[in-house]
């Protein structure tokens, strides 16, 4: 006769033992999965700062300037904000990688430049000078993200370099080819129409007139939010925009990230770059500089930090339309336009004060 066999292998309990009475310890739960209140959730948002600043800006200018809030000039602010919104979307996304680009007010300008001389002086279908200046834009990108990952340089120096070189070049090739410092007009042109149908036509809603650069701005700002929040792609900006050498220990395309962004904002410059050569038909080779600083400022307006790995572009939309309120709000007050840069770095300031206090109190709730 056999012995019994024995339930479970060495170390196993005896069966004859008594089970533990006390109930399992829960298990910890994922920090992901726990539910937090709305309020630290909304704090844990780095376009609250500039939420709340939009908010109280547009009450003040209601209160103060009875035709604030008349639908003309509600399109106006509107149109005014996009041509902003649109650099200063893919500049947040640059500026929460890490990085700067001062050369994208010129380069604004150099898109258009190139689109309206190449078309001109090659007698072509101005669909393709726009073709050409995508181009030469994307280049433009290229060039400033391939130095950066290349040489290892400070962003601020590369293009601030970049920005001396396409200013002079501006100013240069539309002289010699042109004979002066603006561009020819191509409205006669073929293909003219249908290229201001895309980058400057008007759009009739509810009786109101709305340029279609707000059309491109939304646009602009919902694909970059879907690629900060729903993509692998999203999280290497936001990893490399902590830190370099961290990201790139765990396999985060550091180089090809850099470039990327470099190219978003190359491409945003295209955009605003055609509308403002078919909006105004001619382009002055000097317009642009100074831009690159109120990008900069609506994506810090709107959360985003200097450092880097930090904000979104919802908050640089909302810069950017705290930037056509303020603009536009003071003239329609009937104050002193002279005030205007004051009153924007007033906003600078204590937008980024506000911001601050706001991530203090949001790691506060951790």
């Amino acid at each position: 006769m056999t012995a019994p066999a024995r339930s479970g292998g060495p170390g196993a309990p005896d069966a004859r033992q008594p089970e533990d009475p006390r109930p399992p310890a829960p298990a910890a739960a994922d920090e992901r999965l726990v539910h937090r209140p709305l309020a630290v959730r909304l704090l844990r948002r780095p376009e609250l700062g500039a939420v709340v600043g939009a908010l109280a800006l547009f009450v003040f200018f209601a209160l103060v300037a009875d035709s604030f809030l008349r639908p003309s000039s509600l399109s106006t602010i509107l149109y005014f904000s996009s041509t902003l919104g649109i650099m200063a979307v893919p500049v947040a996304l640059l500026m929460i990688g890490g990085e700067f680009d001062l050369s994208t007010g010129v380069m604004v300008t150099s898109s258009a430049l190139a689109s309206s001389m190449f078309s001109y002086q090659m007698t072509a279908n101005t669909w393709v000078g726009v073709g050409v200046s995508l181009l030469v834009t994307l280049a433009i990108g290229l060039f400033n993200g391939t130095m950066l990952t290349r040489t290892r340089l400070p962003s601020f120096i590369i293009t601030l370099g970049t920005f001396l070189m396409l200013t002079g070049l501006n100013l240069g090739l539309t002289k010699l080819i042109s004979g002066t410092v603006t561009t020819k007009s191509i409205s006669d042109m073929e293909g003219f129409d249908s290229a201001k149908a895309v980058f400057a036509s008007t759009l009739t809603l509810g009786g109101v007139d709305l340029q279609i650069t707000i059309v491109w701005w939304l646009l602009l700002v919902a694909a970059a939010t879907w690629i900060l929040l729903r993509t692998s792609v999203g999280n290497w900006i936001f990893a490399v925009g902590g830190g370099v050498e961290a990201a790139r220990a765990v396999g985060v395309p550091v180089a090809r990230t850099k470039i990327g962004l470099y190219l978003g904002v190359a491409f945003a410059a295209w955009i605003s770059g055609q509308h403002l050569l078919f909006n105004y038909d001619t382009v002055q080779s000097g317009e642009g500089v100074g831009n690159e600083l109120i990008y900069i400022a609506a994506a810090v307006i709107g959360g985003c930090l200097l450092t880097g790995g930090y904000g979104s572009a919802v908050g640089a939309a909302v810069g950017a339309l705290i930037f056509g309120m303020a603009n536009k709000g003071i003239i329609y007050a009937q104050w002193d336009p002279d005030w205007f840069k004051f009153f924007l770095g007033a906003m600078l300031l204590l937008a980024t004060l506000l911001n601050a206090w706001i991530r203090k109190r949001a790691e506060a709730t951790r």
